[in-house]
């Protein structure tokens, strides 16, 4: 049995992903309109019925948009989020469609394990989540200003990382946002740069020698473009003698696009 993924939008405009397996699928998150969801759906081959669950990782704008719409236009799926975010998105789903989760206890939906798992964000309780099934992993990690040793364990066996890599720093600093906004950007509940992105990736690859693919999400329209983090990313893995290859890919997730469906290796 095989687990899949597929970005329907990534980035600052808005965010929802699928993970599936034969005979469950998963929506995180829902940052972009009801109508581009089901249009990821049809992309993806994705039968509506065969949604079982929508997860929200944080209560931002660009993740929940179109919670309500979602909802509402699939009747059997459950959303799930930990209490925390529940008590900030108020009446945005009925409440005997809400499921409650507690940040770091693994669950089950369809044949699909789910932990989720603390990152360091501006929002009340936001996490990453991995996702588990036929013996293989997809880990997404993104709207974080940090690795720390919690997330790097939750994610060191990773078949698939989807892992922020939001914006080149220079650019950042040099760009039209106020100060403050480029203070918490850059600050350890911000965003992950492209840098940040490279340093958690030598890290990984170097502890274990393993097949993977790694996807670099949610890059900002305004700081980064994928060309630039994909390069930014491969240079300074070479720095540290790690070559993409057979065993290691890295490519770009474009926002605003439906995404490849991408198997686990």
């Amino acid at each position: 049995m095989s687990i899949n993924f597929c970005s329907f939008s990534s980035g600052s405009s808005g965010n929802s992903y699928l993970v599936s397996s034969r005979e469950t699928a998963l929506l995180i998150d829902a940052g972009i309109s009801g109508k581009k969801i089901f249009e990821g759906l049809a992309s993806s081959a994705t039968p509506p019925e065969k949604v079982k669950g929508l997860l929200v990782t944080h209560e931002h704008i660009d993740h929940v948009r179109s919670l309500s719409v979602v909802t509402k236009k699939l009747p059997f799926v459950q959303a799930y989020a930990n209490q925390q975010t529940w008590s900030v998105l108020g009446n945005k789903v009925r409440e005997e469609r809400r499921q409650i989760f507690i940040t770091g206890q693994r669950f089950q939906i369809g044949d699909i394990e789910v932990k989720s798992f603390p990152i360091s964000h501006d929002a009340v309780e936001p996490v990453g989540f991995s996702f588990f099934a036929g013996g293989k992993q997809i880990s997404i990690v993104t709207d974080t200003g940090h690795i720390n040793d919690e997330i790097y364990g939750e994610i060191q066996d990773a078949d698939i990382l989807v892992l922020e890599s939001n914006h080149d720093i220079n650019m950042l600093k040099m760009c039209r946002y106020p100060w403050n906004v480029k203070q918490r950007i850059l600050g350890k509940a911000g965003h992950l740069s492209n840098e940040d992105a490279a340093s958690a990736l030598c890290r990984l690859i170097s502890a274990r020698d393993k097949s993977r693919r790694i996807l670099l999400a949610h890059l900002s329209r305004e700081n980064n473009f994928p060309e630039m983090a994909f390069q930014t990313v491969r240079n300074l893995l070479q720095e540290e003698e790690i070559y993409l290859g057979d065993r290691v890919t890295i490519e770009t997730i474009i926002k605003d696009q439906v995404s490849p469906v991408y198997v686990c290796p």
